[in-house]
């Protein structure tokens, strides 16, 4: 498979897109991620802010970029703070990106080293009229945990109260949702890996297999082919592990009879894939489980149909869940008669089926979006109906990732989904 990079083009004409979402006179200033401590002198391992990456691809820590398009001298209209390279620190840290190094990844002419941030931001300030500060505005996250640049926006408001500040995250929420030819390529790219990886698991899942021991089938088959690892956590849940929505512990004997559910996906070059798939741990589904796996299989053939230019999230979820309703009543979880006495605010689909049916994704597996949003060209969102009958100890998600287009574009397709097909893998 060949490797593939962003050139520094590609953030030059990012940058450019950019300029147009801001008003005139604006200075924007972004911070790199924190390095969190792991225990003792231990950090985990670093990953760059999704905003840093998509504007510059710049991945080092300690980074900050200045972007003031409308600055009339040249040196100040773009401009990136990094790490003083130090021998010695090298010895124990690793390489650190040089001035043309950071030009060459970022296309950005200005390099400053970090001493001179604190006198060439005044500067700046003193002739912006806003300033576009960034904050994690994710609506279903929430971290006693301050980062970077929240931290340094509340110290600028301090220092500087008569700021007219404006926020960043929406511009680059609206910016980053579309995705460029070469963003889905990498995307792509995500998916085959992931699709490897799957294949690898039908390949060498038994029972009395650990689901850490799955997981680490998928790990190997990741980094094997080039990918940085897990875009998140993946789950690898058997029995009734699998309705629990968000189990990461992946500790659990893999018992003969039972199905696995897993949620995994593989970040190529800082893009993320997202699939799930459901498989019988002994290669051979039973019948009820066959008729609960089509099941979810026949809604999600219809939801992907519906990622075309003018639908949403909402949209989508609406119909997703009225499918599955009828679905259950079909498999025998509830009656017609049920769903007409039922609370309005309590469906009783929502006792097997609990979670949205989509999210964008790119940077980010949760890439920013709201679900009202008119879906357009280009947007890459994924597809993942589910049921969740923990008596039965039952629990199914399938999930794809899917470019929206005219005829959408299943990146994904060729990952294996069929009863048949994973059957038959399974048994070789």
């Amino acid at each position: 498979m060949k490797d593939m990079f962003l050139q520094k083009e590609y953030f030059i004409n990012t940058r450019k897109k950019f300029n147009s979402f801001l008003k005139k006179d604006s200075l924007v200033i972004l911070h790199s991620n924190d390095e969190m401590p792991r225990n003792g002198d231990q950090f985990f391992k670093f990953r760059q802010n999704s905003n840093m990456l998509y504007l510059t691809g710049l991945k080092q820590e300690k980074t900050i970029f200045c972007f003031y398009p409308d600055h009339p001298d040249k040196k100040f209209q773009e401009l990136v703070f990094i790490v003083k390279p130090d021998k010695k620190q090298e010895t124990w840290e690793g390489h650190k990106y040089s001035i043309e190094e950071a030009h060459n990844i970022s296309g950005v002419e200005n390099i400053h080293y970090l001493l001179e941030f604190d006198s060439v931001m005044r500067e700046l300030l003193l002739r912006a009229k806003y300033i576009y500060l960034y904050h994690n505005e994710y609506p279903k996250f929430n971290t006693d945990v301050p980062e970077r640049n929240l931290r340094f926006s509340r110290e600028l408001i301090n220092n500087f109260p008569g700021l007219k500040t404006e926020r960043l995250a929406p511009l680059l929420l609206e910016l980053r949702l579309i995705k460029e030819k070469e963003e889905v390529e990498l995307m792509k790219k995500a998916c085959e890996i992931t699709g490897s990886a799957f294949r690898r698991v039908l390949k060498t899942t038994r029972p009395k297999m650990i689901e850490y021991q799955i997981e680490a089938e998928i790990s190997y088959e990741f980094r094997q082919l080039g990918a940085a690892g897990h875009a998140y956590a993946p789950i690898v849940a058997s029995g009734k592990n699998a309705c629990v929505l968000h189990y990461v512990s992946n500790d659990s004997v893999c018992k003969f009879g039972d199905l696995v559910l897993m949620d995994f996906g593989a970040e190529y070059r800082n893009y993320a894939a997202d699939c799930s798939r459901t498989i019988p741990v002994n290669g051979k589904f039973t019948k009820r489980q066959k008729e609960c796996y089509e099941s979810v299989l026949r809604v999600f053939k219809k939801a992907k149909q519906l990622f075309v230019p003018g639908n949403t999230i909402n949209i989508i979820n609406n119909k997703v869940n009225k499918w599955m309703e009828d679905e259950m009543i079909i498999l025998g979880l509830f009656s017609k008669i049920d769903v007409e006495y039922q609370e309005e605010k309590s469906p009783m689909f929502f006792n097997f089926y609990m979670h949205g049916a989509s999210h964008f994704i790119g940077l980010d597996v949760h890439d920013p979006g709201a679900k009202d949003r008119i879906f357009e060209k280009g947007m890459v969102l994924t597809c993942e109906p589910g049921l969740y009958i923990e008596k039965e100890g039952i629990g199914i998600r399938i999930e794809n990732d899917i470019l929206v287009d005219d005829r959408p574009v299943d990146l994904m397709g060729n990952i294996p989904i069929e009863v048949e097909e994973i059957e038959l893998l399974m048994k070789q």
